[in-house]
């Protein structure tokens, strides 16, 4: 008869509580060796002391129950893509998510650091964006949607440019698709016309304005990229500026450049009314003994940067909702 081990030889082997074997064997995660009909005593062989201590990490891992069950089903139909390379999938995809997690939590820590922190402050200064030539898609983002809309319009967008050399892509938001997850949204890229025949029909020829913003650029992915909207916000709401209802981005460094999300620049500027733009100026002068400048963002071959300079006549370009990667 093969050597049988009683739950509790089992549990000290394994450092197993005596409760855990008989949690896996009703969750059918891991089933006794043998169990007596007249007893109900679990029995278990010394071979499945491995799967149990692979069940217990796992769980420990906050691995989902139904992927436990698949990862040891694929583990029991030994090699091969249906076993054990479809168990290998099972666990790195659950690792993947992990690392996301974790980095999540450590960029929330982060920012709760920099929120504790008297004396961090994010640098943030009044800007005229000038005139821009772009092409658009313009949508009305409906409750609940995800990203899908901002990729369908970078794809239309990009197929309109075509080899066009382009500066940074942004983006023209109504402030309810961050306070209430619904509202306008138009997307850009700057080009020059004419539209080119055969762009998608979304995309049109759009003008924008010289414009008054406050503005500052986010660094790193956008999990704490409500701080830099507070900042720009408070900065408008403090020197008594009037908002206007958009806020701009503009992508100068993200997915489309680099997959590594730290190195991801965003500039972030909040409109402001028309009406402000005397009186930005003047406070801005009062406090510095500088006028306002214009923002050139420049394209060269190579990363994109903001650069500052005084006043050019070269056409410049701008979040999407907090916690969501911008598409590639």
């Amino acid at each position: 008869m093969a050597e049988r081990l009683t739950i509790g030889e089992f549990s000290r082997i394994t450092h197993l509580s005596v409760r855990a074997p008989r949690r896996y064997h009703e969750r059918g995660l891991l089933v006794p060796a043998e169990v007596d009909p007249a007893t109900g005593y679990r029995y278990y062989a010394p071979a499945q002391a491995r799967p149990a201590l692979t069940i217990r990490r796992l769980r420990e891992l906050d691995l989902p129950l139904p992927d436990l069950r698949r990862f040891l089903e694929a583990e029991s139909a030994g090699e091969g893509a249906t076993g054990h390379g479809a168990a290998q999938q099972i666990v790195a995809a659950h690792l993947r998510r992990l690392e996301d997690r974790l980095g999540r939590t450590q960029r929330a820590v982060q920012a709760l650091q920099e929120l504790l922190d008297p004396q961090a402050q994010r640098a943030v200064s009044p800007e005229v964006l000038p005139p821009q030539r772009v092409l658009a898609v313009s949508l009305d983002v409906p409750p609940g949607a995800e990203l899908s809309w901002y990729d369908a319009a970078m794809r239309d967008l990009d197929t309109a440019a075509g080899r066009r050399p382009v500066l940074p892509p942004g983006g023209r938001y109504e402030h309810t698709i961050f306070t209430e997850g619904q509202g306008r949204a138009t997307v850009y890229l700057p080009a020059e016309p004419p539209l080119p025949p055969g762009a998608p029909d979304a995309v049109r020829e759009l003008h924008l304005p010289q414009r008054t913003a406050a503005v500052a650029t986010h660094c790193g992915p956008h999990d704490d990229l409500d701080l830099t909207y507070a900042a720009v916000g408070t900065f408008a709401a403090r020197d008594g500026l009037r908002s206007a209802d958009l806020v701009e981005e503009v992508y100068l460094v993200g997915p489309r450049d680099t997959d590594q999300p730290d190195r991801w620049r965003t500039l972030v500027a909040w409109l402001l009314a028309s009406d402000n733009a005397q009186s930005s100026a003047q406070r801005q002068r009062r406090r510095d003994s500088t006028t306002m400048r214009r923002l050139d963002i420049h394209a060269y071959d190579g990363p994109t940067v903001l650069v500052r300079r005084p006043t050019v006549q070269n056409e410049g370009g701008v979040r999407l909702p907090r916690g969501r990667t911008p598409p590639s």
